[in-house]
């Protein structure tokens, strides 16, 4: 290789995305179905955590929503009972509306014989008594028909506050029924299992990291730190080679697909500040993405962390 032709670094490194297995459900770990270095597939389980709790809560929601679904029914039975009682006591009125007028006429009638002396006080008396009672039960019929109505209404208010449980329990009911699926933990994507910290019988939280999984979906990059002095010529789309210190009879191609926007130091916790103390000048390095290309059968030697040597040609100068 013409070296001179070539911008060189070894300060770079494999790299590829190796994201934790995290825990949405807190329990004993009742089986762990991989071993470190494991080769999985998209939805295979690899943990399964005791779900007997959160079976017997979906059970108790369960009965609530049917209870609620019950009562819900027998509000519907009781309005339809109480609507035919209303109708009734509406025809009752009716009934009784004209008692009160044929009994009215009849006292009118008597009161004008009594006055011409044709009829006794006793007979006015008794057609006048009667005519309070039916005015009594017309009276008593409105009542019966306005409590019917306010009844009607009440128990109308109190579906709405059953209909709203109701949907409030099957939200609670889908959730514990999410909280069941969370118990079986399943590989996200195609890839290898690595490092475990996981065993049978262990207590774990939601939220906690049980296993490291690598994405064998995505591609494999290099993050190469290149002196600040070698960046001039490079451009994305450039393409690189690749040497591995574990296999250096080898060449991989690459891609540059990112230059970093500020030098690697800029993002450290404590960057420098050259303002204070004595200056002394440091060539800074830029940290340059490159997709390594080919197969991923022919790639799948190049390691996450693995020290390589990119060359990175000065065809721009």
């Amino acid at each position: 290789m013409d070296y001179y032709k070539y911008e060189q670094t070894n300060d770079a490194q494999i790299q590829e995305y190796v994201n934790p297995v995290i825990s949405r459900a807190g329990g004993f770990i009742v089986d762990v179905k991989f071993e470190e270095n494991q080769n999985v597939k998209k939805g295979d389980t690899i943990l399964v955590i005791d779900n007997r709790e959160y079976v017997l809560q979906q059970e108790q929601t369960q009965a609530s929503l049917a209870k609620a679904e019950a009562q819900l029914v027998v509000l519907g039975s009781t309005i339809n009972t109480l609507e035919n009682e209303a109708s009734s006591s509406q025809a009752q009125i009716a009934a009784n509306k004209a008692k009160v007028w044929k009994q009215g006429l009849d006292y009118d009638r008597y009161l004008k014989l009594y006055n011409e002396e044709s009829a006794t006080k006793q007979q006015v008396e008794k057609v006048q008594a009667q005519l309070d009672v039916d005015k009594s039960e017309y009276r008593s019929s409105q009542e019966n028909y306005a409590a019917s109505v306010s009844k009607i209404e009440d128990i109308r208010a109190e579906r709405n506050v059953v209909k709203a449980e109701i949907q409030r329990l099957k939200s609670l009911l889908n959730r514990h029924k999410l909280d069941v699926t969370y118990t079986y933990i399943t590989a996200p994507y195609n890839g290898r299992m690595g490092r475990r910290t996981v065993e049978v019988g262990q207590m774990i939280d939601a939220g906690e990291t049980l296993a490291f999984i690598v994405n064998d979906d995505t591609d494999k990059w290099v993050v190469a730190n290149y002196k600040e002095t070698q960046i001039k010529d490079m451009r994305i789309g450039d393409e690189v080679k690749i040497i591995a210190d574990a296999y250096p009879e080898k060449e991989f191609k690459g891609t540059i697909i990112s230059l970093s926007p500020a030098t690697g130091s800029s993002f450290s916790l404590l960057p420098p500040d050259n303002s204070t103390g004595n200056y002394v000048k440091i060539v800074q390095r830029i940290p340059i993405r490159i997709r390594v290309d080919g197969s991923r059968k022919e790639i799948d030697v190049l390691k996450v962390g693995m020290n390589v040597n990119v060359f990175a040609s000065k065809k721009h100068s």
